[in-house]
């Protein structure tokens, strides 16, 4: 999944507001139980100060002493973690639980914490053997005692947090799990959701590969517009181009028939002058033929849509070719596959490939090899395949193959033709975004290799 893409960024950012949600979410449950645990901490502290205040009283001889002992047995154990401590607020003996044996509870920390609205502090503090303490305290008058006492209980608030810790684990691994989920979700919702995008880049690469004309089947609410004006665009496109060829159409009509009547005329007119009408009118339709051939080439060019498997096209002319040069005793051998096709018209393929195939047979000894090769290279972002004619002939030196290319030029005036060949190949390829290369050719010969836009078969 590519970092720029619609996916991407819907995934990403779900993912991240949904992952801040569950922590946030993760945090406060953390919070809210761990502030209901310390509550209820706090409470079976608050019962057992309010049991050992009313246990405590004053003596016939004015000391402080204790008339029963506590529901919670480990204050009888030594460094237990719970703990009880009577403190009179003057240097008089305290009164302690058998668990803080020869210890005292350090009640500083209650110096900086603020009572209670029923005059209790609870604070946290280190006790014996730097045990965490949970202190509840609350200072009263005893009756028949003159200075205040301070009653304190402690309990080892190490089991709470062990409480809170197991909490927190199972918090945030069910987080973890639901955000593992959510994730998964939404991978496949946004991959469902996106789904008919895909399906607009697939048949786009159908018009695009010629085996479809438009966009076709039913697409959701937000995306049939979309689909709708591309079809209009291209059904538009269709349209001006067939006007542009039309207008071409009409144009050379209009100007063979003028030059039909002044060739004619001159054949009436012996001399220089008959003879120079002739000659013009005869260059000015062949121009005229040429350019009305470039412009149908160039419409056909631009055509979204078209496709021509290559094969057929290759086996009627080297058919065709073998016949003709049947005395020359010229084979061609032909290696295509059957998926090769062409993104543009049949007469277009033919004209480009029976002239580089006449060239070839023409100039062969006895083989001409026509190979076709798939995904040969990529110009313009678009795949093209090649047409490579190879013969067994003499071959063109290097400092002559530019030379061919150019319209009109013959090398051998002993060979038929116009030399007009290579140049109408060169122009269609142009015409397709290809182009044409000459090399030598393992055969012996020469190599022409055509780079034509392919279509899938």
């Amino acid at each position: 999944m590519r970092s720029d893409s619609l996916a991407f960024r819907l995934i990403a950012g779900a993912a991240l507001w949904s992952a801040i949600a569950l922590v946030a979410g993760g945090l406060t449950l953390s919070a809210i139980f761990r502030n209901s645990t310390e509550r209820s901490f706090d409470a079976r502290l608050s019962v057992l100060l309010h049991s050992l205040i009313a246990t405590t009283e004053v003596n016939d001889d004015g000391e402080i002493e204790r008339q029963g002992g506590l529901s919670e047995t480990r204050f009888d154990l030594v460094y237990s973690g719970w703990y009880w401590q009577i403190w009179p607020v003057a240097p008089r003996a305290a009164v302690r639980s058998r668990s803080l044996f020869d210890q005292s509870l350090d009640l500083s920390p209650a110096d900086e914490t603020v009572r209670n609205d029923v005059g209790l502090k609870v604070f946290d503090t280190v006790g014996p053997e730097n045990q965490p303490l949970r202190v509840v305290e609350r200072r009263l008058t005893l009756p028949g005692y003159d200075v205040p006492v301070s009653f304190a209980v402690a309990g080892d608030r190490s089991e709470m947090n062990a409480e809170i810790h197991s909490f927190n684990t199972w918090v945030f691994a069910a987080m973890g799990a639901l955000g593992a989920g959510l994730l998964v979700a939404l991978l496949i919702q946004v991959r469902f959701g996106l789904r008919p995008l895909e399906r607009v880049r697939g048949s786009l690469a159908e018009i695009r590969s010629g085996r479809a004309t438009k966009l076709e089947g039913k697409f959701p609410a937000e995306i049939q517009p979309l689909a709708d004006e591309l079809n209009g665009l291209l059904e538009g496109n269709r349209e001006v181009i067939e006007r542009a060829r039309t207008h071409v159409g009409n144009l050379a009509h209009a100007l063979k028939t003028p030059l039909s009547v002044l060739t004619n005329e001159a054949r009436s007119h012996d001399g220089a002058f008959g003879e120079t009408v002739k000659r013009m009118t005869g260059q000015m339709h062949e121009q005229i033929d040429h350019h009305l051939a470039r412009a149908r080439m160039a419409a056909s060019a631009n055509v979204l849509g078209a496709h021509t498997p290559v094969e057929p096209v290759l086996e009627r002319l080297a058919l065709a070719l073998e016949r003709i040069y049947e005395e020359s005793g010229v084979t061609v051998e032909l290696d295509c596959p059957d998926e090769a096709g062409f993104r543009g018209e049949a007469q277009d393929l033919e004209e480009v490939a029976g002239n580089l195939l006449d060239n070839a047979c023409k100039w062969a000894n006895r083989r001409v090899r026509v190979t076709v090769i798939p995904n040969a290279a990529t110009l313009r972002a678009r795949p093209f395949f090649c047409l490579r004619v190879e013969d067994d002939g003499p071959g063109l030196p290097e400092e002559a193959r530019a030379a061919v290319m150019k319209r009109g030029t013959r090398l051998d005036e002993s060979k038929p033709g116009s030399g007009l060949g290579l140049s109408i190949v060169t122009e269609i390829a142009e015409l397709y975004g290809g182009e044409v290369r000459l090399d030598k050719s393992p055969l012996g010969g020469l190599r022409a290799d055509l780079y034509l836009p392919a279509a899938a078969g």
